[in-house]
Parts: C-alpha cells; structure tokens; sequence
C-alpha cells in the first residue's frame, strides 16, 4: 500500500496567499509571540495551525469592523486637529492684519468702561466717546474763478473694457490721507481737470490735516482741499502744475438698468491699485442712507471694496457717470455681494462747482449741532431716555441762542421720535434755511419743548 501523502503548507490556504510565517498578516489580525505570556506548567507551546481562509468568519468580520472604527477615529481626530491649527493660524492672521490696520475716522456708537464708577457722570462718559473728531484740517486751496466740471456728450461707438482702462485709468489716483504724521485712510480720486482739480469722497479725508495724491506710474503730489461737503459725501482737491492727464465727464441723468458700466480704483490699498471690474446699472435713483445722510445713488453690481471709494464709475463710451462711495457688505449676519452705489456725476458736478467757487455748498439747512444716539447702556446705567445726546452746539446756530446746550438729549423733532442722527436728516431734509423745527428736550430729568430756526451751513462757525 502505498504511502500517503501528506498535505502540503500551500494546500491549507488560498492559492496565491503567504507563506506560514506571514499568516498574522494575511489574516489582518496580530499573532501573539509564543512563550510571551504565561502558560500552564509542563505544557508545550507552539504555533497554531494554519488556518484556512474564511475559517472563523464572524471573528475576522469582527475584526475588519473593528479595525475600521479604530481607523475612522483616528481619521476624526487627526481632521480636528488640523482644523484647530488651521483656525489658529487664522485667528493670528487676523490679529496681526487689525494690528497694521490704519485706525477708522468713523465714530463708532460708545460702549461702556469696564467699570461703571470709571465716570461720575454721564457728560464725562460721552465726553471720552464723542471726541473723534471729522474735522478737515487739510490746507486751502483759493477759490473762485468760475470754475466748473464739464459734463461731456457721448460720442462715437461704445468701447472695449481694454480700450475703456487705457483712456480713463491715466487719470485715477490713489489718495492717501495723513494725520499727525501719520497714514490714517486710504482711497481713490479721479483728476478731471489737466491743471489738477481732483473728485473724491469727503469720508475719505474726514478729520486728517495732510493729503498725498498717487499716479499709476507711482508719481506722487501733494494736494490741497478745495472744499468738502459730508452731506453729499464729495470732497474737491487741488495739486499745483498743468498737464496732468484728465477724465471726461458724462451725463448720468440719460442711464438706464442693464447699462454696462466699469469700475476702476485702488481696493484695499496700493497692493491693488488700479483694478478694474465691471457689471452693469442695477437700480437708479435708490436712496441709501450714509453717516446719517439721505443719499439718491446709482445702484451697481460691479465689484467694489473698501479703497474704491472716490474712484470712477465709468459708462462704455469712456466717460465718468458716478463717483463710488459704498456697498452693501452684510445685513442681519448675512454675507451681501453685489449691491454697491456711486454718486450720480449730475449730483458731483452740482456740488463739485460750489466747492471750487465757495469752498462750501451754500443753501444747505442745519441745526448746528453734533449729536450722536444714547446707547443702550447709557440708558440703564445713567437713568437717561433713548434720543440724541448734544455733545456741542456751533457757534452762529440759532439753536445756541435759543439755549440748546451741550449734555441735552433731543428726544423728538416735530412731534416725531428720534433716536439717529438720520431720522433727524430725514425730517430736516425736507426743509429750507428759515424753516423752524420744534426739539423736544431732555435736561436734568425734564423734558421741555424748544423751537429753532434752521440756517445756512455757511454762516455755522466750527
């Protein structure tokens, strides 16, 4: 008979699998190394027999399923990790951008100290909040002459947005705005005149002494201030010298929605200067409210971000038909693209030409007050009522003749609850110099009713 022949290693597991010795691996499981652990005395110990494969499958299926979680939580943990460096990384990029960034001239709405006994009174603790001051200090240029912005006809056949940046980009400038010695805003300016006469928007140059004009080819000269006018938000510099490049004006009263337009500035600094965007006229005649002003503003959807602001809004003949001034960036926690405004180039030459003639825009009605809105912790930490806080009446005001006083609040005009400095604009705006406006008053826990007569921003003494 003859002999059997006993099975070979190979026959016990799959063709194509490993040898014995890599069986652990084969497997996907980790063999115990014999003699490692402790055994019952006298017993031998080896390795186990090979095992074929699929033997113990709900072991194995344990196994793999076990082995996936291990790896699905490490996977988890590993992506929470990067993410925390990630945000990290962020939170300290924002931190150090906030640190180089150039202080705002907005005021912004006070909150309280840290301590409430910091101020004995509430006069103290709007006085430290309310000294921001919007003042211009910038040197004058001379007025008069007869000078004014031309609003050019259309002409020839619509351009290309190349042919449109090669004509107008020579003449927008960036503005760079100084206080104390300092850089304090950043912003765009278009030169319409070939002796130097540039259009800008005032909140660029609001309470800064200085200001620095910057050419594409990197040329810069110092300017002067023609005029300013915060209501209408343009502002009118000077530089001395002739043969300065110029951009032509055209008439905005003729646009209608679906227009196309471009837009070309300095965004976010001298990094960007010069960028061009374009889209289209969204809306006309749209009335936006700005540092407490009623504004009719041509509505686009070309991009702008901060630093367009005093750059041109070009139409496709070339020619400049507003003046961008702001957008929409967020309402309610929601992020906004697409919806920015310009100054209409009808309304900049009507306020462009006082500027160079006056130096002001006459016929403007004022209270002649500064003013700005009771916080809500005012209001529960001093006892005072929801209105304006006065923090100082101008000189030639009739309302400092009539004895409104710093550290009254203003609760009501006409009748008319006011808690903004724009729902006071809303109800003046209406009105003419002469006009009278009944205030009702806030004074040491009386309230009493005042009536004043409105005049010509002209005659206000800062």
């Amino acid at each position: 008979m003859p002999e059997k022949e006993m099975p070979r290693p190979e026959d016990w597991y799959p063709r194509g699998a490993p040898a014995l010795k890599d069986m652990d691996q084969w497997y996907g499981g980790s063999s115990e190394t014999v003699g490692s652990g402790s055994a019952d005395a006298g017993c031998s110990t080896h390795n186990p027999p090979p095992r074929a494969a699929g033997f113990s499958e709900t072991t194995d299926k344990k196994r793999r399923r076990t082995k996936i979680l291990s790896l699905s939580v490490c996977a988890l943990v590993f992506i929470c990790a990067v993410l925390m460096v990630i945000g990290k990384a962020v939170d300290r990029l924002r931190e150090e951008s906030l640190s180089d960034r150039e202080p705002s001239p907005q005021v912004t709405e006070p909150s309280l100290p840290e301590r409430e006994n910091d101020y004995e009174d509430f006069r103290d603790y709007f006085a430290a909040y309310y000294t921001e001051s919007d003042e211009i200090e910038i040197p004058a240029a001379p007025v008069g002459g007869g000078r004014t912005l031309t609003l050019y006809p259309q002409e020839g056949q619509p351009l290309s947005l190349q042919e449109i940046y090669e004509r107008v980009s020579p003449a927008i400038v960036g503005i760079t705005a100084w206080r104390d010695g300092k850089k304090y805003s950043w912003g765009t300016g278009v030169v319409f005149t070939q002796d130097g006469y540039i259009v800008t928007n005032t909140h660029i140059i609001a309470g800064t002494d200085a200001v620095t004009v910057t050419f594409p080819d990197h040329e810069e000269h110092t300017a002067l201030l023609v005029g300013a006018d915060s209501a209408s938000d343009i502002a009118v510099l000077k530089m001395d010298g002739e043969g300065y490049p110029f951009a032509r004006f055209g008439d905005s009263s003729g646009l209608r929605v679906g227009d196309a337009v471009a837009a070309i500035g300095n965004p976010l600094g001298e990094e960007y200067a010069g960028t061009m965007t374009n889209g289209i006229v969204s809306a006309i005649n749209r009335s936006v409210t700005n540092n407490g002003h009623a504004m009719t503003l041509l509505q686009t959807n070309a991009a702008l971000n901060e630093g367009n602001s005093g750059g041109p809004l070009v139409n496709e003949y070339g020619q400049v038909i507003g003046i961008t001034n702001m957008k929409i960036m967020s309402v309610y926690y929601s992020t906004v693209e697409g919806i920015g405004f310009a100054i209409p180039s009808v309304v900049v030459k009507q306020i462009a030409d006082q500027l160079m003639e006056n130096g002001i825009v006459l016929g403007l009605p004022t209270i002649g007050i500064v003013a700005g809105s009771v916080s809500s912790e005012a209001m529960e930490n001093y006892g005072l009522p929801a209105g304006l806080y006065v923090y100082s009446v101008s000189e030639g005001s009739d309302a400092l003749k009539q004895g409104l006083s710093e550290g009254d609040i203003i609760l009501r005009v006409n009748g008319t609850p006011v808690e903004t400095v724009a729902e006071v604009n809303a109800i003046k705006d209406g009105l003419s110099v002469g006009d009278t406006l009944t205030l009702t008053v806030f004074r040491d826990g009386e309230s009493f009713e005042m009536d004043i007569i409105l005049v010509d921003k002209s005659v206000i003494q800062d």
